[in-house]
């Protein structure tokens, strides 16, 4: 009987299930979207139980459009849209409040607060993180502090919290584990990457009852079995991580100095730095990458909080494509953005410039200015905020970046690809799977259980399709940085 690995990928706009192969090949994809609430301005929500329900629904839609059945599953990995954060009642199983997402920005003036009383070093020191409302511990103060009789319960014990893979596991196991694993709980401002466990002074600071907080686990090691009705039989739950260090894990990104970018909704450019937290200097996070076998590796991380959605942005707001597909094909209509830039910071910018009350602007607009040139600008604008973060991360680390792994939907479209690669004069390289987020959180679940013996036989799977080289001729891409640093110190004065 043929076996694989099924990944679950939780993401910030759907669910999907994904079918492994022995060779790292997809055998079956399913994919379901979900509802985005936006109760005010600046807030972003979802329902739990539909994220739950989605994700359910295409995990046995997998399955069986392929005729497989529990017995071809070996394993399941999950990987989820990080920072978002559910709490719920330890009994019953249904939430308190909807799971605030990780875009959301109405913790911003508490995050402003805590600047103000000089928290933010010891945060930095403890955490890896800067103190902005993009992580989870400011959420979960707002749900106990807003949400009538929440703090009373959650001090009485009745309450439990997690971020996205503690809710998916939970469920897959009927309420039997709570549990987490370091790369989501090293997001949450609770969690000591120097210690490796939840910290009792973050907590006592945000006010969070420890009795709240799911057991931390490695990101690789069978943490118990499936109960739930979708499956005739248990499965091992055995992989667990946060989307973007499932990414880099996917990329094979296992050795200090490697970097991988994602472009998704956001983009997160992730480098491995080993085996020692090192501290940024160029407001860049340091995070937990993974831990295998006993052994933690770091990474420094850029979080770009508006990369692919801005394409959406054009598509479902300004309307002037109808799919997100057509993008390439206008933006190439012209042969520049003629002075056109594009600042996409509708939820704020993120690293290394880390401004939560920014806005998205659109600079240099003249008479001449077409849709064209809005579109190209926009696609230039993911490029222009990965140049801002491998820069910052070169500078950490006193090496010249010579090769850039990059995944995730949008690198499929060459023009960006190209221009990515000529604006940071480094090789772009794109994987043959592109999925590589969901593809890590399945390498991470079939390494628990001997599916793959070890990291050489995963890195014999890894292969190349494209390698995108940079142009010789520098100017043109020289003057358009500059303009694009132009345009962000702009809209920093103007979010002043």
């Amino acid at each position: 009987m043929e076996k694989y690995i099924l990944a679950l990928d939780q993401g910030t706009t759907s669910s999907r299930a994904v079918i492994f192969n022995k060779k790292g090949r997809i055998v079956s994809v399913s994919q379901k979207e979900f509802t985005q609430y936006f109760p005010k301005p600046g807030w972003v929500e979802h329902d739990p139980l539909e994220i739950w329900s989605t994700q359910a629904g295409i995990l046995a839609e997998a399955t069986v459009k392929k005729g497989l059945s529990a017995a071809n599953i070996e394993a399941i990995g999950i990987t989820n849209q990080r920072e978002t954060v559910v709490v719920w009642d330890r009994k019953t199983g249904y939430p308190v409040y909807n799971a605030i997402v990780w875009q959301d920005k109405r913790t911003a003036d508490y995050c402003d607060e805590l600047k103000k009383q000089g928290k933010s070093d010891l945060i930095r020191e403890k955490t890896g993180l800067v103190i902005d409302s993009y992580f989870s511990a400011t959420k979960i103060k707002w749900i106990l502090d807003n949400v009538r009789g929440v703090r009373k319960r959650a001090k009485a014990g009745e309450l439990v919290l997690g971020t996205i893979d503690t809710w998916l596991v939970w469920n897959l196991t009927k309420s039997e584990l709570h549990i987490t694993d370091v790369t989501n709980a090293s997001r949450t401002l609770l969690f000591n990457i120097n210690t490796m466990d939840w910290d009792d002074e973050l907590l006592e600071l945000f006010t969070i009852p420890k009795s709240m907080l799911p057991e931390i686990k490695q990101s690789s090691e069978i943490y118990g079995y499936t109960t739930t009705t979708l499956f005739a039989s248990k499965i091992p739950i055995a992989g667990i991580a946060g989307d973007q260090q499932a990414a880099l894990f996917g990329q094979m990104c296992t050795k200090p100095g490697m970097v991988k970018n994602t472009y998704g909704t956001g983009c997160f450019m992730l480098m491995n730095i080993g085996e020692k937290p090192l501290i940024s200097k160029n407001q860049l996070l340091t995070t937990v990458a993974w831990k295998i076998n006993g052994r933690t590796q770091y990474a420094f991380e850029g979080s770009i909080f508006f990369g692919g959605a801005v394409v959406q942005w054009l598509r479902d707001s300004l309307k002037i494509i109808k799919t997100s597909a057509d993008i390439e094909k206008l933006a190439s209509s012209v042969n520049n953005s003629d002075g056109v830039y594009f600042v996409p910071a509708f939820v704020g910018l993120g690293a290394p410039h880390w401004n939560q009350y920014a806005q998205g602007t659109i600079f240099g607009l003249t008479r001449r200015s077409t849709d064209a040139h809005i579109a190209r600008a926009a696609l230039e604008s993911i490029a222009y905020q990965t140049v801002d973060v491998l820069k910052a991360m070169e500078a950490d680390c006193g090496i010249s970046v010579k090769e850039l792994r990059v995944d995730g939907g949008a690198v499929v479209n060459n023009l960006l690809m190209q221009f990515q690669s000529d604006v940071l004069n480094t090789i772009t390289v794109r994987p043959k799977v592109i999925e590589t987020t969901v593809m890590g959180a399945a390498f991470l679940a079939g390494l628990a259980i001997g599916f793959w013996k070890n990291l050489e036989e995963i890195q014999e799977i890894w292969q190349t399709d494209v390698y995108f080289t940079p142009s010789k001729e520098r100017e043109n891409f020289e003057k358009g940085i500059k303009g694009w640093h132009k345009a962000i110190d702009a809209l920093q004065y103007w979010s002043k």
